[in-house]
C-alpha cells in the first residue's frame, strides 16, 4: 500500500490548488483523477474573477475576496513553477444591473460604445465594474505542471472507488491501486456525491468560442449572458443551464440562441465565425455555497463509502479530522480556488482560518434534512 500525507480526489482546478498549496507547506500529496486532469468544469469555464457580482449568493462574500486577494500570488506561482505565462486577458466588466448599486454611475450609450464598436445598451443599465478575466485554458497547461514542480503525484484515469477510515488515517481504494494518506480530500466536482452524502447536481452549461475581426475590451455580462474576449479577437459566449444530469452534448439550437442573443447586444457578433462550442457540468449544492470543512462520517467509523450515507446518522465533530470536502463551487470555481486551497491549508494544518467558514461547512446540509 503506498502512502501520502494528502491524498486529493479530483484534478480540477479546486483539486490541483489544494495540493500545490498542501505541497507547498511541505506536505506529500497525491492527486487521483477519473478522467484526465483540468478536462472538465475547469476546462469549459469562462474565467470571469467575478467577485462582486450580485448574482451570487451574499455568503460567498467572504471566499471571493479571499480568492481575489490571492489571485497575483496564485498566477505568479503557477507561472514560475510551470515556466507558462497565465495572463490576465480583460480587467474590466460591462455589467447589466436592475438597479445601479450606489458609487456607480449608469453609462450612457456613449461610454459603452468606447468598450466596442456598435455596442450599445438596448434598453439595458449599465455599469462598469473594475473585474478581471482570463483563460482557464492557460491554467489547464499550466497548474498541472506547476503541481508537478512542487512534488504532487497526479494520477490520471484513476477513480476513487471507496474511502476506509483508519486510526488517524484514511484508506482510499482507486481503480488503480490501494492507498493509505493522513488526510483525504473530496475536491470530485459534479461527481462529488459518489463519495459522499452531500447534495451536489451537476448543471450544465452550453458555450460557444467566436472569432470576429472587431475588439472588444471588456467583459459584457448580463444575468442571462455574458460575452468574454480572450484576446486575438476570439469571443467565449455563454452560458446555458440546464438540469440535464451528466449529459454534456451539445444543442445546436441552445447555440444558435446564445449566438443570436450576443449579437443583440453587440452585432458584431452576428457575423462573427464560431470557432468551438462545448458544454460543462458546473457542480452546484441546493443554496449554490460550496462545502469545504470536514467531511461527513469518514473519521467517525462509519465504513467504506461507494453511495450516499444517511444524512440522519453523521457527525462531523470529531476532534481532528481526517477527511475533508471541497466541493459544490458552481459557477466560480476559477475564482474561488486560491481562497479555497488556502482555507484547506489553514484547516488541515490547524492554522488560524483567514475568513469564517462556517457558511460553508456541511453541517448545513444534515440539519436541513432533519428539519
Amino acid at each position: 500500500m503506498q502512502q501520502a500525507d494528502v491524498a486529493i480526489a479530483g484534478a480540477g482546478i479546486i483539486g490541483l490548488s489544494a495540493a500545490l498549496e498542501l505541497a507547498s507547506a511541505g506536505l506529500r500529496v497525491v492527486v487521483f483523477e477519473r478522467g484526465q486532469a483540468m478536462r472538465e468544469c475547469s476546462w469549459a469555464a469562462a474565467g470571469m474573477l467575478a467577485a462582486s457580482d450580485p448574482e451570487n449568493p451574499a455568503a460567498l462574500l467572504p471566499l471571493s475576496y479571499l480568492g481575489l486577494s490571492l489571485y497575483s500570488e496564485f498566477l505568479t506561482k503557477v507561472e514560475y513553477l510551470s515556466g507558462q505565462r497565465v495572463p490576465i486577458r480583460t480587467t474590466q466588466t460591462l455589467l447589466e444591473a436592475r438597479t445601479i448599486p450606489a458609487g456607480s454611475e449608469q453609462l450612457d450609450d456613449g461610454a459603452i460604445h468606447a468598450f466596442g464598436s456598435g455596442l450599445r445598451s438596448n434598453g439595458h443599465k449599465f455599469f462598469l465594474l473594475q473585474e478581471q478575466s482570463l483563460d482557464p485554458r492557460d491554467l489547464v497547461r499550466s497548474l498541472p505542471q506547476a503541481a508537478r514542480a512542487v512534488g504532487v503525484t497526479i494520477l490520471e484515469q484513476s477513480t476513487v472507488t471507496s474511502i476506509t477510515p483508519q486510526l488517524n488515517s484514511v484508506r482510499i481504494q482507486t481503480t488503480t491501486g490501494e492507498w493509505a494518506a493522513t488526510h483525504f480530500i473530496n475536491a470530485c466536482g459534479a461527481w462529488a456525491s459518489d463519495l459522499g452524502g452531500i447534495p451536489i447536481t451537476p448543471r450544465k452549461g452550453q458555450m460557444l468560442l467566436v472569432e470576429t475581426p472587431e475588439h472588444l475590451t471588456a467583459v459584457i455580462r448580463t444575468p442571462d449572458l455574458y460575452l468574454v474576449p480572450r484576446g486575438n479577437g476570439r469571443i467565449v459566449i455563454g452560458a446555458t443551464v440546464e438540469n440535464a444530469g451528466f449529459d454534456k452534448r451539445i444543442d445546436p439550437a441552445a447555440i444558435a440562441a446564445l449566438h443570436r442573443a450576443a449579437a443583440e447586444l453587440w452585432p458584431p457578433i452576428a457575423g462573427a465565425r464560431i470557432i468551438d462550442t462545448w458544454a460543462g457540468l458546473r457542480p452546484a449544492t441546493t443554496d449554490f455555497l460550496p462545502v469545504i470543512g470536514p467531511a461527513i462520517d469518514i473519521d467517525e467509523g462509519n465504513g467504506a463509502r461507494g453511495s450516499s450515507p444517511d444524512l440522519h446518522s453523521l457527525d462531523l465533530h470529531s476532534p481532528d479530522p481526517h477527511s475533508w470536502l471541497a466541493l459544490g463551487h458552481y459557477r466560480n470555481g476559477i475564482l474561488l480556488a486560491p481562497g479555497t486551497a488556502r482555507l484547506l491549508r489553514q484547516l488541515i494544518l490547524k492554522e488560524p482560518a483567514g475568513i469564517d467558514a462556517a457558511a460553508y461547512s456541511a453541517s448545513r446540509f444534515i440539519a436541513s434534512a432533519t428539519q
